[in-house]
């Protein structure tokens, strides 16, 4: 029905006129008292074939709508598989699509070269920081050892530790578009996972003087090891910067609806209510993030698009003064070959 009023609309004219000039001839009789026989035979007629003709131009109209259905529904050629053109205007906008066309692949071109050159400076970025960084450890290790007393070493060594994990997430994000081909899903146990992150900041937990709980899950997933271990990192890293030193962090696991979720949970300043929508979007960083000063938006955004990646969940819920529990649910549909 939607079709066939567009077909309607389109040809308005040619109907609106027909009509007008029957219209006129059956005027012209009556004004010359005519005999009107042989003109509403002649009607007749005309309406028949105008009929006929109505219905082939419909069917046309029909094919063709159905051809540009069908490469819309096929984008990526669209242009390429256009249907030849009837008129002169058509084939004035398909030279004007082709036109658009021929623009859009080189700005396209032009972005992917850019991006390119961008990843490229930045991995190399990347990997050229950890040298220093690398020293700087080294460094410090022997200053320890030399001064075994000196708090303020500790300090620098944390201090050291979170510019590593800022560089990490440098990489992890510029590795992002092509994450799916990094992937290699296997079956892990979950608490090898959870016990490596726990040594990545255990001196973070000493410093800030932060206990932790955790419960062994005794649990095996199907996962990639190194993704979901960066998510684990990001959601403690979270929780140690946001908890006041003497705090507690815990870790376990809790079923809900035939769903197992591990649950990081802080007793730190929590998010705000109205926070909460957006804490997974690139760049924000609330009430909490602006006060910190420090808070990046993208740790959350990341573990939001990795734990989308590796087909797991990952939900938030946080009281502010109370403290904030991440949920993470690890289960995973396995595909059976036919």
């Amino acid at each position: 029905m939607r079709i066939f009023a567009g077909f309607l609309k389109e040809r308005a004219r040619e109907i609106l006129l027909y009509i007008i000039t029957l219209a006129l001839l059956k005027f012209v009789f009556f004004l010359y008292n005519l005999p009107s026989d042989a003109l509403n035979y002649g009607f007749l007629l005309v309406l028949v074939l105008a009929g006929i003709l109505f219905f082939i131009d419909f069917c046309e109209f029909y094919k063709r709508h159905k051809e540009l259905v069908l490469v819309e529904k096929n984008m990526q050629d669209a242009l390429l598989d256009l249907p030849e053109p009837d008129t002169l205007i058509e084939n004035d906008y398909q030279d004007l699509l082709d036109k658009l066309e021929e623009i859009r692949r080189k700005l396209k071109s032009e972005e992917l070269i850019f991006r390119q050159e961008m990843q490229d400076y930045y991995g190399m970025w990347v990997h050229q920081i950890k040298t220093p960084i690398s020293a700087m450890r080294m460094l410090l290790q022997t200053m320890e050892e030399e001064y075994p007393e000196e708090k303020k070493l500790r300090e620098l060594k944390a201090e050291l530790f979170r510019i590593e994990q800022y560089v990490e997430m440098v990489l992890t994000y510029l590795r992002m578009e092509d994450m799916a081909s990094d992937l290699k899903f296997e079956h892990y146990p979950l608490d090898d996972l959870i016990r490596a992150s726990i040594r990545k900041y255990s001196q973070m937990f000493i410093l800030k003087k932060i206990r932790l709980e955790y419960q062994a899950v005794n649990q095996n997933v199907i996962t990639d090891k190194k993704w979901l271990c960066f998510v684990i990192e990001q959601i403690l890293s979270n929780a140690l910067k946001y908890t006041e030193k003497g705090g507690t962090i815990q870790i376990f696991t809790k079923q809900e609806s035939n769903q197992l979720w591990l649950v990081i949970e802080d007793n730190g300043i929590g998010i705000w209510e109205e926070d909460l929508p957006r804490v997974f979007e690139r760049g924000f960083t609330g009430y909490n993030g602006r006060a910190d000063k420090k808070s990046t938006g993208i740790g959350l955004y990341l573990c939001k698009k990795v734990m989308g990646r590796l087909r797991h969940q990952i939900r938030i819920e946080s009281k502010v003064g109370v403290g904030t529990q991440v949920f993470l649910g690890l289960a995973r549909e396995e595909l059976h070959p036919e």
